[in-house]
């Protein structure tokens, strides 16, 4: 059975941040993942996720200044010891809510480079990636938990380091660590690539975790070109004991919005 986590900072946006819990588990969500738990300390995301029965499926490592436009530091040749501080602090944060995998977001390429700037930009992102990558998973092995990394399409976040799945697999095996796997958006993977099952089947034995939304307006995943239940159904004969995150934008309200569930245990 599909189990489906909601994603906090897209969903129940109705509510205050620490009200989404309880909205999540009245409307049939078993797990929540979002994108960080920094604001708040563990004591209370703990008393929330035990107060609502979820569980704690993923997060992400700090990214940077994300107010002032960074979204992840494990590329960023310079910022190394950053991004080792980074991870000491989101397996703190896992420890205490028992979430068994972070993601480490990977970080922009330069904007001003192009032409064979770029390629030396690139070359140098992937140096300093693949060392970051081995360290972020050798320390959470040591805790029992996984790293994930998550090709982003160019559309939404232009100049995103990683961004086709055939990259992220490469990635992977250079770091070759076990615990360092993919997250899998089908979002993303449609708008960069398509052929989704093909790229899921491939891709199985390295998939940590999945997620979900509508294209191309990441809305509700019933929402736009992708059929879902053909892929969950694809999902369940391979095996898939994971979670399925729901990170998609409402189109008019949340619980207004769920009907797309109800099949999953959801309660629109």
């Amino acid at each position: 059975m599909i189990r489906l986590a909601a994603n906090l900072s897209m969903l129940f946006t109705e509510h205050d941040f620490l009200a989404r819990f309880a909205a999540a588990a009245e409307a049939g969500f078993r797990g929540v993942e979002y994108l960080f738990p920094y604001a708040h300390t563990p004591q209370v995301l703990r008393t929330s996720l035990d107060e609502s029965g979820l569980e704690q499926v993923l997060f992400n490592l700090p990214p940077g200044d994300w107010e002032g436009g960074e979204r992840g530091l494990a590329s960023l040749p310079g910022r190394e010891a950053e991004f080792r501080d980074s991870v000491v602090e989101a397996l703190h944060y896992a420890e205490a809510l028992d979430c068994p995998r972070v993601h480490a977001m990977a970080g922009l390429l330069p904007p001003d480079a192009d032409g064979g700037a770029r390629e030396d930009a690139r070359a140098a992102h992937h140096a300093c990636y693949v060392a970051n990558l081995r360290f972020a998973a050798r320390e959470a092995a040591k805790l029992d938990r996984e790293v994930l990394i998550e090709p982003i399409n160019t559309r939404d976040m232009p100049g995103f380091f990683l961004s086709r799945q055939d990259q992220a697999m490469a990635v992977l095996e250079e770091v070759g660590e076990p615990n360092l796997r993919l997250q899998f958006d089908l979002y993303h993977c449609q708008i960069m690539e398509g052929d989704l099952t093909r790229h899921l089947e491939r891709q199985f034995s390295r998939i940590g975790h999945v997620q979900v939304a509508g294209v191309p307006e990441r809305h509700e995943p019933d929402i736009g070109e992708v059929h879902y239940p053909a892929l969950f159904a694809r999902l369940e004969a391979l095996g898939y004991g994971g979670w399925v995150g729901c990170e998609y934008r409402p189109a008019a309200g949340t619980r207004a919005g769920l009907d797309w569930g109800r099949n999953y245990g959801l309660l629109p």
